[in-house]
């Protein structure tokens, strides 16, 4: 179980708490690139770590992440006009520039400097692959930029989603480091989703319900190993990479393509799973760019127009019982992302973790938790920047492999879990 105590300091990501100051040292994914596809097109509302904001594209090009409301009376910049470099109040005609810098107040007269002197919160918004990334931290600390392999792959060998969860970051995240859950919940999607079946993996997935664990520190986070009994004399090991503070890999699955998601905090009880797909020497295919646009593999399919999945709270995830019945789905559910994010919502907004009874499978879980806590208590008592900021962290791969039991798995696997370009994934 957790103390109430630590599982507030663990899941609360609003200006001035411990982990929304360790989330703010880091650059995160702010909202996709096709959500602002030119320049001078309407601003779309943004809300991370709890602040209102939006973002828009300038006459330029230039990206701008801003506080929301108008400095003059806190109308919605929403509402505004994007045009000739900036946006727009339309209540009194205030224009803001992409730094958040007021260029005009019209009612004032033509030699006054009043606007030189009002600008609004902003932050940078930076395209990185199929992503916009913002850093809400320190300027004078801001980081490099992420050097993540899937947003630096040719965009042929690339994939990205994301959808809104309506639960707190942590247990969304929590899920992405849970490699036993895997056998039961997701048995019929390792038999018939296009982007997972046919894997020589699954066959070790599904005949070893009794996962033994092994977690290892890495620079940026940790190493999560799961390891199943392949052939006699060996083990098939499935390792996931944790980057703080909330990137994970799915380990691969024969020449699939690899996966993982980036968990954001929208507010304290909900959140953004950025989801992606790629290949690391080769294009997607048009069948497996399909399959993800339709939401299968780590994606989900959304109501059009949105990035609410179409299967979602309000309707039960359109849970299908008879297909429990059959075996088709362990829960009911359709699709591996919202099988996942259907249980993950269904313990309430914030779970109370004092209620928890954990087993040694959660050692990843119980680990990413105390590595957690420490960054942010150090973070806010000594000013120590924590794990994952360095992108030399970024550079991590997940991998699957099958070794001699006698064998570690990060001994024999050091360079597997390293992100070399050009370089094929190690995989079953």
């Amino acid at each position: 179980m957790l103390r109430k105590d630590i599982n507030e300091l663990l899941t609360r990501t609003g200006p001035g708490t411990a982990m929304g100051e360790l989330f703010r040292q880091y650059w995160i994914p702010a909202m996709l690139a096709e959500e602002l596809p030119e320049t001078d097109g309407p601003p779309v509302r943004v809300k991370l770590l709890s602040e209102r904001l939006v973002a828009f594209r300038d006459s330029e090009g230039r990206y701008g992440l801003v506080d929301e409301f108008c400095a003059h009376r806190g109308a919605s910049l929403w509402f505004g006009r994007n045009e000739q470099g900036g946006l727009r109040c339309p209540y009194h005609g205030w224009k803001y520039d992409v730094s958040g810098q007021c260029l005009e107040v019209p009612s004032e007269a033509d030699n006054s400097s009043f606007c030189q002197n009002v600008k609004l919160t902003s932050y940078p918004l930076v395209k990185i692959g199929d992503v916009l990334w913002t850093y809400m931290g320190d300027a004078a600390t801001q980081p490099p930029l992420p050097e993540f392999e899937w947003t630096h792959v040719p965009a042929e060998q690339t994939y990205t989603s994301k959808r809104w969860q309506q639960c707190n970051w942590l247990q969304a995240f929590e899920g992405g480091i849970d490699s036993s859950h895997v056998t039961f919940l997701h048995s019929g999607g390792l038999k018939t989703d296009p982007l997972f079946k046919g894997a020589k993996g699954n066959e070790y997935n599904l005949n070893d319900t009794k996962p033994f664990f092994e977690v290892a520190d890495s620079d940026g986070g940790l190493f999560v190993g799961a390891r199943r009994n392949a052939e006699d004399g060996t083990y098939y090991w499935r390792i996931t990479p944790w980057v703080m503070p909330a990137f994970t890999m799915v380990p691969p699955r024969g020449d699939h393509p690899v996966h993982g998601h980036f968990w954001v905090p929208i507010d304290d009880e909900n959140c953004w799973t950025y989801s992606f797909d790629y290949h690391p020497v080769r294009p997607l295919t048009e069948t497996e760019r399909q399959a993800m646009v339709d939401g299968h593999g780590v994606h989900s399919k959304n109501i059009p127009g949105t990035y609410r999945p179409m299967a979602n709270m309000d309707n039960d995830y359109l849970i299908d019982r008879e297909a429990q019945k059959r075996g088709e789905t362990y829960s009911g559910v359709a699709g591996i992302a919202m099988q996942d994010a259907s249980l993950q919502e269904s313990m309430g907004p914030i779970v109370d973790r004092s209620k928890e009874r954990l087993v040694p499978a959660d050692s990843g879980i119980i680990k990413a938790r105390q590595k957690l806590r420490k960054a942010a208590v150090a973070l806010r008592d000594e000013g120590v920047t924590p794990p994952g900021v360095d992108p030399e962290h970024h550079r991590v791969r997940s991998a699957a492999v099958v070794l001699p039991q006698a064998e570690s798995f990060l001994d024999s696997c050091r360079d597997a879990v390293k992100a070399v370009p050009g370089t094929a994934q190690h995989t079953v």
